[in-house]
Parts: structure tokens; C-alpha cells; sequence
């Protein structure tokens, strides 16, 4: 039975972030997860098209699953909003060409298809808005998607990019968000002159770099240049939610497996003792430590399982091998890929849902199926992390979230919560982790 739509009553902080959209034809929207920034843009949204009459053809870019599952139930969730008719433009060619063609007020495209959008149309671009649903996924100037995105610009009037998580690796993120909003007005056309202006060199190589520092007072010069076209607000400041619990499990190996996992570790390690370490390499031998085989995880999580006595657990994952071990294991287990599984899951109808943070973070409401995660491998990404995190933490979540980690003790699994719970900068905290280790074991072949 399709739900009865509900009646908007905004929060004073949500007509702020409205007000901001409307005011502003380059509008930063950074609101934290659970403050309602999509219905608060379909409510601008509405107002431009139907009552200001200043947009004719809105495009949403987001993430898959948010083009699957979130705008288009939003829609439907919503009273004032019931008039708005969106279309989303996915499946193969021929059916994104086809929706494209389909009249509506507004078109949901997931981000991994703006290049061929861009490249679709032309110099004909259509779209006189686009709204950037997870701006901080084009926070690399390199990628093709924002430089598509980029030369499709000077056709849209007015850009709204929505995020919580602005600059999830420090500022040096921010640039080609911000771009898109402004064209380089406020931190420069291109990236090596935000970087000459705001950043030194902390470490390199030759022309190399490897990470960049903020000069001194940057920071402040930097939300100075911006706090014009930007409006950020945290959830701590304006909801009341339920308290969340984290809980560390450290699970201990008995000799054996810890003498194997010991050999295995320095073995990898004492590879790169010689090498200059990288993102890349440091990337591929944490993974390697992280991936390494045992059934000590399995065991917790049974147990874990059991003690919820019914309750659904959802459970993240970082490596496939993880996710297909689980579900030998387990028989009422299912993986979220699908907009089913979501309703499955929000309905109780899952007792153990496993998901990658990856494609369960952005934009999902899954506080109406449970209020128990399990975190049974971590990976660097602090985006990630604060993002799964927030998936059950979200209004209308009744009951205290308890968020479990599986650690196992002594591993790079307790760097990487370190490094997390620290607001780290996922590359410089994962090769510092390696370096550590490289240390280690190097004075232990010298003794």
C-alpha cells in the first residue's frame, strides 16, 4: 500500500538552507547526514520552477543508489511536493536517451554517466540548474566527471551542491568543488594556483608530492573566500537523535594464528623497506594485511548476531572475499544492491543485511529497519566511515544505535580506527601506518 504523503513542517535551520538556495544562484548547501537537504532542495526546487519561474530544465546528478532510492521517494514522501514529477535516467543507452526525451520537471542522473551526458548533448547542453547531490565526489580536478561537468557550466545558471562531508581529506579538497559552484571566482581558476596560495609542500620527492600542508591562518582565509555561496550546518546543533554507542571488539588470535599472521606481515612489509613509500603501494600492502584469512571475525560476528535475538543487524564490509565469507556462514543473509532491499530492509523483513560502505552511505534513510552495525572491515576513507555511520543514526530512529567494531588485535585493523577516530587524512595516515610498521620490523632485523 503506497504511504500517505506527509506534511513538511521545516525546522528554522532547514528554511535557512531553503532561503540560501533560493538567494544564492551558486549555492553551497553542506549539511551534515539526517538534516534533510534533499526535501529542503526539492522544496527550492519547486519554488524556482513553479513560482519564480527561474528555471525551466533542473538536472540532479547523485551517486546510483540515491538516483535509485532516495529523489524520486522523496518526492512521493511529501505533500507540498506531490505536483513535482521527476524522471531518472538510467539502464543502456537507449533508455537513458529515452528518459532524457521523457517530459518532466526535473531529471535524476547518476554521476558515473555525467561524461556521456555531457558528451551526448554537446554544445546543445539543455539543463539551466544542476544540483550536485554528494558534491565532495568531484573534489578531484582530474577526474573526467568534473572536468565533463566543468565544460558544461557556462550553459547552467544556477548550481547547488549538497554534501556533508565537504572535505573528507582535508581542504585541499575543496577546490573543484567549489569551482563548480563558481567557476575559480573565489579559490582561483585552477588547482596549482589554490595550492601555491593556500598550501606548502610536506613531503616529496623530486617533482613528486606526495601531501600538502596548510600555511599557516589558511584555513581562515579559505571559509572567508567561500562563506558567501556556502551554508554549513552539523546535526548535533539542530536535532535531537538517540545517543550512539561504539563498541570496540578486539579479538585476540591464539599463538599460532598469530605467529602466521606475524610472518605474513613482515614478510609484506620488508618489501617496501627499500621502496619510497606511495599512496599506491602503501594502499595495495595495508589491503593485503587487511584481507588476511581467518575465521576469528566470523566467530564475533555469530555471537554478535545471536545476542541481537532477532534484532537486524546491518553489517559493512571493505573486500568482496569478506562479504561472500559472511554469507557462507550465515544463512539469513542478504546483500543491499537493490531499492528492494532497502524497503526489505526499513520494513524488519531482514535479520542480517551486509552492505558496502560504498553503495549503503550517501543519501540512504535505513533508521526505520534497526538500530544495530557492525563495522567487519574498515578502510581508510573518513567519507565513508562518517557516512555508513550515519545510515541508522537519523531522524526517526527510536532506539540507541550501537555501532560494533570487529578489530583484530594487534593488525592493521586498529590503525585504521585510529587513524578514523583521530579525523585522520585517509593517505597521509595510511602510509604513516606503513611506515610505522616498516620501522618495526627493520629494528627487529637489525637486533
Amino acid at each position: 500500500m503506497k504511504p500517505h504523503p506527509q506534511v513538511f513542517h521545516p525546522y528554522d535551520y532547514q528554511n535557512t538552507a531553503y532561503q540560501h538556495i533560493l538567494d544564492k544562484p551558486k549555492a553551497g548547501v553542506l549539511l551534515e547526514m539526517g538534516l534533510g537537504k534533499t526535501v529542503v532542495t526539492l522544496t527550492a526546487l519547486r519554488t524556482l520552477l513553479f513560482e519564480w519561474f527561474d528555471v525551466c530544465k533542473p538536472l540532479i546528478i547523485a551517486p546510483k543508489r540515491v538516483v535509485e532510492s532516495v529523489w524520486l521517494q522523496e518526492v512521493a514522501k511529501w505533500k507540498h511536493l506531490q505536483d513535482l514529477k521527476g524522471v531518472v535516467v538510467l539502464g543502456t543507452e537507449a533508455e537513458r536517451i529515452q528518459a532524457l526525451k521523457t517530459p518532466a520537471d526535473f531529471h535524476v542522473i547518476n554521476r558515473d554517466n555525467v561524461t556521456w551526458l555531457v558528451n551526448y548533448y554537446k554544445t546543445a547542453f539543455p539543463f539551466d540548474m544542476i544540483i550536485i547531490d554528494e558534491l565532495s565526489s568531484f573534489k578531484s580536478p582530474k577526474s573526467q566527471r568534473f572536468r565533463s561537468l566543468k565544460m558544461a557550466l557556462p550553459k547552467v545558471r544556477r548550481v547547488v551542491g549538497l554534501t556533508g562531508t565537504p572535505a573528507p581529506n582535508g581542504l585541499i579538497d575543496l577546490w573543484s568543488q567549489m569551482y563548480l559552484l563558481d567557476g575559480g571566482e573565489r579559490l582561483g581558476l585552477n588547482i596549482s594556483e589554490y595550492r601555491r596560495k593556500y598550501f606548502e609542500i610536506a613531503s616529496a620527492s623530486g617533482h613528486v608530492v606526495y601531501k600538502y600542508a596548510l600555511k599557516q591562518g589558511a584555513d581562515k582565509l579559505i571559509y572567508n573566500k567561500i562563506n558567501d555561496i556556502c551554508v554549513s550546518m552539523s546535526a548535533k546543533d539542530y536535532l535531537k537523535l538517540p545517543d550512539r554507542i561504539d563498541n570496540v571488539i578486539k579479538i585476540r588470535m591464539d599463538s599460532e594464528l598469530r605467529r602466521k599472521y606475524n610472518e605474513f606481515e613482515e614478510d609484506q612489509v620488508l618489501q617496501l623497506r627499500d621502496a619510497q613509500i606511495t599512496a599506491v603501494n602503501a594502499a595495495v600492502l595495508t589491503n593485503k594485511l587487511l584481507q588476511y584469512i581467518h575465521d576469528l571475525k566470523l566467530d564475533a560476528l555469530e555471537q554478535l548476531v545471536d545476542e541481537a535475538q532477532g534484532q537486524p543487524v546491518l553489517v559493512g564490509y571493505s573486500f568482496q572475499h569478506d562479504a561472500d565469507r559472511i554469507k557462507k556462514r550465515f544463512k539469513d543473509v542478504r546483500e543491499m544492491k537493490t531499492d528492494k532491499d532497502v524497503r526489505d530492509w526499513n520494513s524488519g523483513k531482514v535479520p542480517l543485511m551486509i552492505a558496502h560502505p560504498a553503495s549503503a552511505g550517501h543519501g540512504l534513510n535505513l533508521q526505520h529497519g534497526g538500530h544495530i552495525a557492525v563495522w567487519y572491515g574498515l578502510n581508510w576513507s573518513l567519507e565513508l566511515f562518517e557516512q555508513f555511520n550515519a545510515r541508522l543514526l537519523r531522524p526517526g530512529q527510536e532506539h540507541k544505535v550501537i555501532v560494533h567494531f570487529l578489530l583484530l588485535e594487534g593488525t592493521m585493523d586498529e590503525d585504521v580506527l585510529a587513524a578514523l577516530n583521530r579525523k585522520a587524512r585517509g593517505q597521509s595516515a595510511l602510509m604513516d601506518a606503513v611506515k610505522a610498521r616498516i620501522d618495526k620490523y627493520e629494528l627487529a632485523v637489525n637486533d
